[in-house]
């Protein structure tokens, strides 16, 4: 606590104390506020949710609510994408023209524009060091597969990249953002 708020914690302190009842009231009320305020003005900030493991990351993902996501955010699934695939959204972004959807024009997480995943089954991970590849099936209209690779950063598991590899025009995160549609 800094000498000032310590001041004004004394003063209202000691109204609090006062003998007159009809101050005892209004100064509590003071006091609750001065402490619910400095409570939230020194509380540490939200840190991302850290995920101990590649299927926590998926499942959470999958269930994520994207009001939820900050709107300066590159990405609608940036708490849950790394650092280096958040840096790709945001350059991508500052590459668009206002107005324009950018390269990503669909929603990756559910291969598509509309719909919604169902049915959404994490496949067993293939770990090797701080990389994972993960097999991902639902449906959303039709049955769907992606695969996840992951990377662990910052204490957890985060997406590094998507792909779908089905269809008349398969697709990566990486590959469209380096500009080599359908590869």
């Amino acid at each position: 606590m800094h000498h000032g708020q310590t001041a004004a914690y004394r003063l209202v302190l000691a109204n609090l104390a006062a003998k007159d009842p009809a101050m005892r009231l209004p100064a509590l009320a003071l006091f609750l506020s001065a402490v619910s305020a400095l409570s939230a003005l020194s509380a540490p900030p939200a840190a991302a949710e850290t995920f101990k493991t590649p299927q926590a990351l998926l499942e959470a993902l999958y269930r994520y609510d994207t009001t939820e996501t900050d709107a300066d955010a590159p990405s609608l699934y940036s708490p849950f994408f790394s650092d280096q695939l958040n840096a790709r959204f945001q350059a991508d972004l500052d590459n668009t023209a206002e107005g324009d959807a950018g390269t990503i024009d669909f929603d990756p997480v559910i291969s598509g524009n509309d719909g919604e995943a169902t049915d959404v089954a994490v496949g067993q991970p293939i770990v090797i060091d701080d990389t994972a590849e993960v097999e991902v099936t639902f449906q959303n209209f039709e049955p769907v597969t992606l695969y996840y690779t992951l990377v662990k950063e910052h204490g957890g598991w985060k997406v590094d990249d998507i792909a779908n590899q089905q269809g008349e025009f398969p697709w990566s995160l990486s590959a469209l953002l380096d500009g080599a549609v359908g590869r």
